[in-house]
């Protein structure tokens, strides 16, 4: 064990990332996943589409399906934090309501909010599903014919446009020391 390793600590939380479809919260996850790596910090990471593969398959795109994969993914999340581990849940969750049904469950609940233009999102779009809604093939997308309802107080704000990967994470990582769930 090295000595970054040894003079880490934690305790179970859950990092919550929510924002459109191309804003960043899987790359962004996968900066964190990094430094908690290189600091023995156990972990696990829910990409919301691994759990739609996995978890919630058979779910579609209905408000009561979208519902029902982001209450999943926060009982996963509840027990692994509750459990001493790091949860990073990294889905676009469009709904408040259910994030905040999700914080109340989890407790150690730190919301980041990948604020990314959707304009910029549909120029990362590298599946082309930004272009298939605007064409109708796809309904209820969100940002596009489906609502996305932002965070009214999240933790952390990151601006993929203007941030690069590790300057988002780096800010994530100091509101965690803030807050007391890490420290090293």
């Amino acid at each position: 064990m090295s000595d970054e390793q040894r003079s880490c600590s934690y305790k179970g939380f859950t990092v919550w990332f929510t924002g459109l479809s191309g804003s960043g919260k899987s790359t962004i996850s996968d900066v964190l996943v990094r430094e908690f790596k290189k600091r023995g910090i156990k972990h696990e990471v829910l990409d919301g589409d691994v759990v739609r593969t996995n978890l919630s398959k058979g779910l579609g795109f209905s408000k009561e399906d979208r519902d029902t994969n982001i209450r999943r993914i926060g009982f996963v999340c509840h027990i692994l934090t509750r459990n001493g581990v790091v949860a990073i849940a990294a889905a676009i969750s469009p709904y408040r309501n259910i994030r905040d049904e999700n914080r109340k469950m989890i407790g150690n609940f730190v919301e980041v909010f990948v604020d990314t233009p959707l304009d910029i999102c549909e120029q990362r779009d590298v599946k082309g599903l930004y272009k298939k809604a605007r064409a109708g093939e796809i309904k209820e997308f969100t940002g596009i014919s489906d609502p996305y309802e932002e965070p009214l107080n999240p933790e952390v704000t990151c601006y993929t446009d203007k941030e690069s990967p590790e300057e988002s994470a780096e800010k994530i990582l100091n509101k965690l020391r803030d807050l007391g769930y890490i420290e090293w």
